[in-house]
Formats: C-alpha cells, sequence, structure tokens
C-alpha cells in the first residue's frame, strides 16, 4: 500500500451515447492514502467522455482537504494527461482559451476548475493504459458505468 505521506487517485469517465445529445456520462475514481480507501462516482446528462474524464479528476481532488500530501493520479485519458504534463493549458490561457487551431478550447470550464485544484498540491499525472487489467484503473471504470447505471 502507499505511503500515508501520498495520495493515490485513480479515475475514470465514461459516456453512454457519446455521439447523441441525449446521453447519460458517469465518472469514477478510487482514493487511496496508506490502508485507506475511498470510492466516489456520479453521472453527468447530456455530455461527453471528454468531460467525464476531466469530471472524475475534479472530484477526486475536491475530496482531500490538506495540502500536505503529495498526489499522483492515473488515468487512461492520454487528453487529460497530456494537457497536464505538457502544460497546454498554459498556452491555452495566454492565448484567451483558444487552441492552436483558433479554436476556443473545450470543456473551459471545467480545465479553470482542474486548475485551480491542482494549484493547492503537489500533483503529478500518470498515463496508464486503459482495460490492461490494471485493477484500480479498471474498478475506476466500473464506477464511472455504475454512475451512468444509478442515472438511468
Amino acid at each position: 500500500m502507499p505511503g500515508s505521506d501520498k495520495i493515490i487517485i485513480y479515475c475514470d469517465g465514461a459516456c453512454s451515447g457519446n455521439q447523441y445529445h441525449r446521453n447519460i456520462g458517469g465518472w469514477g475514481a478510487v482514493l487511496l492514502q496508506g490502508r485507506r480507501m475511498k470510492e466516489i462516482h456520479g453521472s453527468e446528462r447530456n455530455t461527453t467522455n471528454q468531460r467525464m474524464e476531466l469530471a472524475a479528476c475534479i472530484r477526486a481532488l475536491e475530496q482531500i482537504k490538506s495540502g500536505k500530501y503529495a498526489i499522483e493520479v492515473y488515468t487512461d485519458s492520454a487528453y487529460l494527461v497530456n494537457c497536464m504534463q505538457r502544460k497546454w493549458y498554459a498556452t491555452w490561457q495566454r492565448n484567451g482559451w483558444y487552441n492552436a487551431s483558433r479554436k476556443q478550447v473545450e470543456n473551459r470550464d471545467l480545465w479553470e476548475k482542474l486548475l485551480s485544484l491542482t494549484s493547492l498540491y503537489k500533483v503529478e499525472f500518470i498515463k496508464v493504459a486503459g482495460h490492461s487489467g490494471d485493477k484500480l484503473n479498471e474498478r475506476a471504470d466500473e464506477l464511472a458505468r455504475q454512475g451512468i447505471r444509478d442515472a438511468k
């Protein structure tokens, strides 16, 4: 188990009918600190898979009440990891929240919330392969799908 001086988060998002306007998305996260484990999940309607990936991470970080812990976020979302590791957000902010294609950055509201939360902590984002047998990543996926089922 991880030491109590570190918090480990596994988060995932899912969206049923991602291509349709009327759909249901779910998010799930597993938080670990020492021997303690907490699972959370939820849902939203009329959303996208990308929004649910961000929501899972945001909801998990909102559970943390102290900035004294290092945090590792594990996710299979390249969208989330690439933005945070490569600091795409810094360019977006400099460009007035426009991307390299001169289009408004999608999900700006969630990116701003995520950046606000990550500014409070030392957070490292780590990419894991989806559906590859990583037990905690698979559990986060199950929780995201549970969020969708709960909303139906």
